[in-house]
């Protein structure tokens, strides 16, 4: 008796994702959806001027308090132009960071399940703003981007429209764009 059923071909690890790690989290986290809650926390302390330097490191998720062998440490500061000391990029300018490496995480994600081996991902994005609003000059003018535009370019061994799908997907499933699409409610309090 001849075997005429196609098995599938084992997903395995691609593009430096552990893709058979990632598929059963998801599929641990699909049985007990407690687990995917997470908070994620930031603390910044003002150095001097425009110059801040932010602190990341513990947060809760998988069902528990999680912590990192050490601290990330994120400076941020304005431009000189705009008053600063042009000590790191500016909060407008990781909001940007942000979005790209959020989309990026996601084409490698994405690709890897799909055994798709990426040659090569560049996501490059902009945003405009009129810091009329932000100086105070202009209240009908918002204070941040008007606009952001992302771009991304992608190299792999399948083709073009198999890729344009793993890119269309990690928008899809981006955090940073749904919070930018989509707004997050955000309340601030004076301690």
């Amino acid at each position: 008796m001849t075997n005429t059923t196609m098995e599938k071909p084992a997903k395995t690890a691609m593009n430096g994702v552990d893709v058979p790690t990632l598929l059963g989290t998801i599929g641990v986290v699909a049985e007990n959806r407690d687990l995917a809650k997470f908070q994620f926390r930031a603390a910044s302390q003002w150095q001097h001027g425009t110059h801040s330097s932010a602190t990341v490191n513990g947060y809760f998720g998988a069902g528990g308090e999680q912590g990192r062998p050490a601290d990330f440490v994120i400076e941020a500061d304005h431009p000189a132009v705009l008053c600063g000391g042009d000590n790191a990029a500016n909060p407008m300018e990781y909001l940007l960071t942000a979005l790209a490496a959020c989309i990026t995480a996601g084409i490698g994600n994405i690709a890897s399940v799909r055994q798709i081996e990426l040659k090569s991902v560049a996501v490059t994005v902009e945003g405009n703003v009129d810091l009329s609003g932000l100086l105070g000059l202009d209240d009908t003018v918002r204070n941040g981007f008007q606009n952001i535009r992302a771009t991304v370019a992608i190299d792999g061994d399948a083709a073009p429209d198999a890729l344009a799908k793993v890119v269309e997907q990690a928008i899809a499933r981006s955090a940073v764009f749904d919070m930018l699409k989509n707004g997050t409610d955000v309340a601030v309090s004076i301690a």
